[in-house]
């Protein structure tokens, strides 16, 4: 396989430390979030990884709405990302995902099926499928 792009982003310090991307565009302070027993305060893992997944989820929607050739702008499309992240069982720890999407411009069953193509193009939806439990509501305007 040959990358489209690549990335690099150091971390220190574990979820109480920092993360720095390779190019200094990202620069951020961790902190473990209260309802973990943290002070909170800064960002953390899962809200980095619901900022990631909710923008490629958004892209990939737009990518698939124009192959479609649906009249959807950037600004038609909104994803909002929770992540949770919980006890496995067996004494680890494991993370769900929700995603609320909103399409504005098609009605309901165009929305469905753009999100449906969307999860099978999306490089984070590939990545978790079979891992991390994703649930997705669609809503149109």
């Amino acid at each position: 396989m040959t990358d489209l792009y690549i990335t690099q982003v150091t971390a220190r310090g574990g979820r109480q430390g920092t993360v720095r991307s390779d190019d200094g565009l990202l620069d951020l302070r961790l902190a473990l979030p209260g309802p973990l027993g943290g002070k909170g305060g800064s960002t953390n893992p899962e809200q980095l990884f619901a900022g990631g997944y909710a923008a490629c989820f958004g892209n990939a929607l737009i990518h698939v709405a124009r192959t479609k050739n649906r009249k959807v702008s950037d600004e038609d499309v909104e994803v909002i990302a929770q992540v949770g992240v919980g006890p496995n069982g067996s004494g680890g720890f494991k993370l769900s995902v929700s995603l609320a999407i909103t399409i504005v411009g098609v009605d309901q069953s165009t929305a469905e099926e753009i999100v449906a193509a969307a999860h099978a193009v999306c490089p984070y939806s590939n990545a978790v499928r079979g891992n991390i439990d994703v649930s997705m509501s669609t809503a149109t305007r």
